[in-house]
């Protein structure tokens, strides 16, 4: 039986900390193979587990790894950082004025023309219908308050949510590392 190759690109390595933790989860922390074998010969990672999968130079042969630690330990962030996808997680990929999970962007609960900053307090996500909806106007002009007050999430309330929107792929080497309860495919 004939089994087509699995390009290199198809093998990612989920990184952890020195602590055996993933250095993120949303989003998992991968590295492409290129990086995971340039740490592994500049001596910064040890190798967890191996794909099968092996790549050739003109005098050598490796085993692509599938899970890589850190040698030195990285202090994970109390704060997570402020980014679209971060404001999407705490609002659990969900519009805050209908509800609806397409079409997601964010909206200034007080409007930047009138002085509002892009901050925790006061973004939300809202759909494009919603977002074009409210437009400039605030809250009470527009007849449009979110379902949650924007706040400050912890990492652990990120987390938290994370493990709801579990990644696409998880490779079977990866799952002693990860908290997901998901069941890998065939």
């Amino acid at each position: 039986m004939y089994h087509a190759a699995i390009a290199p690109e198809a093998c990612p390595a989920l990184v952890l900390n020195a602590d055996y933790r993933p250095l993120s989860y949303y989003p998992l922390s991968l590295w492409s193979w290129q990086d995971s074998l340039k740490a592994v010969f500049l001596d910064r990672v040890n190798i967890v587990s191996e794909y099968d999968r092996v790549v050739r130079s003109p005098t050598q042969e490796f085993r692509l790894p599938s899970v890589i630690s850190l040698k030195t330990y990285v202090k994970p962030s109390r704060t997570p950082a402020f980014t679209r996808f971060n404001v999407f997680l705490r609002d659990k990929f969900m519009c805050q004025y209908c509800g609806d999970h397409e079409d997601l962007t964010f909206d200034h609960v007080l409007p930047r023309s009138k002085g509002g900053q892009t901050t925790w307090e006061n973004v939300v996500t809202a759909c494009a219908p919603c977002n074009l909806q409210k437009g400039g106007a605030m809250p009470h002009e527009a007849g449009m308050f979110p379902m949650q007050k924007p706040f400050v999430p912890s990492v652990s309330q990120l987390h938290s949510n994370g493990r709801l929107f579990p990644p696409n792929y998880l490779h079977e080497s990866w799952m002693d590392y990860l908290y997901w309860d998901t069941e890998l495919d065939p």
